[in-house]
């Protein structure tokens, strides 16, 4: 409900109630809002007030539009904790999401220079270089490429890396990740990556490189991906020394 009498300004006042719908449930992803002139008429404001609102509820990823056709709900971003070591498939587990994943190649093929110094094994030694777009309840969230050696992460198949490799890798081989070094940094899609995430390319995207070491030290995996910028998001929890 908006109050013209209130000390806080009238977008924001709308901007807060259409969350609150969203969050609540009554308005649901891919649902379209009222138009600009819809809304200034409902409520008796001015368009440029609405645009506002609806701008700033863009800006912060609430909703999206669409040329020619209208304003629509946007999917919830999925959450990441930076400061924990899980799989993409326990982290969507965790948020109730469906995890899977669409394997592209799955091949050993001979470390070149910049990837065996990652792994810390010789050049040409054989490596797994596997492909796969990570899905959440269906929807592509990242296009990954996993690099690990072939001689430590022994007997692994494509049926193995369809499921959880963590979870072979712990329970099957018996070897205990220990700890990882990851960045991330913004980008914008590529025309592969756009194709593969079903977005277009020029979109705003999450590069990730992180290099996972098992308990003792020993160089597990190295990885690159590239996530939807618009679908997810990563949290830090940081500490005063």
């Amino acid at each position: 409900m908006i109050d013209k009498s209130s000390p806080l300004p009238i977008y924001y006042q709308l901007e807060e109630q259409i969350k609150k719908q969203i969050e609540s449930g009554e308005l649901q992803p891919g649902d379209m809002l009222p138009s600009e002139r819809e809304y200034a008429e409902l409520i008796n404001i001015s368009r440029m007030t609405v645009r506002q609102a609806m701008n700033n509820l863009v800006d912060d990823g609430y909703l999206y539009r669409q040329k020619g056709r209208g304003t629509f709900v946007a999917e919830k971003k999925v959450e990441q904790e930076l400061g924990s070591l899980t799989s993409f498939t326990e982290d969507m587990k965790a948020r109730g999401l469906v995890p899977s994943s669409k394997l592209l190649s799955f091949e050993i093929v001979p470390a070149p220079e910049k990837i065996a110094n990652q792994l810390q094994i010789k050049e040409y030694a054989p490596v797994y270089e596997i492909k796969r777009i990570r899905l959440a309840d269906q929807v592509p969230m990242a296009l990954e490429i996993v690099y690990a050696s072939a001689n430590l992460i022994k007997g692994l198949t494509e049926e193995k890396v369809n499921h959880s490799l963590y979870q072979y890798i712990e329970e099957q081989l018996h070897l205990k990740i220990g700890h990882a070094a990851q960045s991330v940094e913004a980008s914008i899609a590529s025309e592969t990556e756009g194709e593969h995430l079903n977005i277009r390319k020029g979109s705003p995207i999450l590069l990730l490189q992180r290099n996972t070491y098992l308990e003792d030290g020993t160089p597990l995996e190295f990885v690159k991906s590239s996530y939807r910028a618009d679908r997810y998001t990563f949290t830090i929890h940081i500490k005063r020394q």
